[in-house]
């Protein structure tokens, strides 16, 4: 692979979803760690369906996104957030600035594991089902709002109980280290408003205090600014999004 100073830019195919805000997210701390790392985007639009295209199908044969092309390694492909986000550690991230050295800090690094994974195969699911009966279904079926908002929720107080007595991060020692683990989360329980959590500053003050310490960070603001930087909606405006969401259902 070339040297830092001849890295060509990794290209990002994404959207302004959770998943897309991690990838993105991630990228722009790379971006930041490393001088000389830099990416570009193209975005995907949903309503033209762009994700189903031919082209994009031979990137990620799930027709989802994000993924990225790498062409430091040939044009190499990478679909599934988590799986972006490991690759994108392995080859980029040599001072493990924002992971953990899995020989010399065996434990962080699983430790790190062990919660993107949970968030990987359960807030991200479950929350997103709680959003697809709460706000996206063509008809109200209490039952899936119910059972999905509820086990979101439950997921959120795992989270709640890992950043007590002090805990500012996932993984790591003591207070924990900002690594993978948080950016793997951070834009699925940001997002806690649009999947019908209610109460979230009182049944969860611990999860509030490290989504505020990693909005506080450049580069998550940067992240969040790919494709296109949104602005807080009114509650018209949220339901029009869903009403636009259940047109292509």
């Amino acid at each position: 692979m070339s040297s830092a100073s001849e890295l060509k830019p990794i290209k990002l195919y994404t959207a302004g979803t959770p998943n897309g805000f991690k990838a993105s997210i991630f990228l722009e701390e790379l971006k930041a760690a490393y001088p000389g790392f830099t990416y570009e985007f193209q975005p995907l639009a949903f309503s033209k369906n762009e994700q189903k295209e031919p082209w994009y199908l031979k990137i990620n044969p799930n027709g989802r996104i994000p993924a990225i092309s790498d062409p430091n390694r040939e044009d190499f492909n990478v679909f599934e957030s988590a799986a972006l986000i490991m690759y994108l550690i392995q080859h980029y991230d040599k001072e493990f600035k924002l992971s953990f050295d899995p020989v010399n800090e065996p434990d962080a690094y699983s430790e790190a594991l062990q919660w993107t994974f949970f968030v990987h195969g359960g807030i991200g699911p479950m929350q997103g089902q709680a959003i697809h009966f709460f706000r996206a279904a063509p008809e109200k079926i209490p039952y899936g709002i119910k059972r999905y908002i509820e086990e979101t929720h439950r997921l959120y107080s795992v989270l709640e109980a890992r950043l007590s007595n002090g805990r500012e991060y996932l993984a790591g020692p003591g207070k924990g280290k900002f690594s993978f683990a948080d950016v793997n989360g951070f834009p699925w329980v940001r997002g806690h408003g649009f999947a019908g959590i209610q109460n979230f500053q009182t049944d969860f003050p611990n999860v509030q205090a490290w989504l505020d310490r990693i909005e506080a960070r450049p580069a998550v603001y940067e992240g969040l600014g790919v494709p296109a930087r949104g602005k807080k909606m009114t509650q018209e405006e949220v339901e029009k999004v869903a009403a636009d969401a259940r047109a292509y259902l």
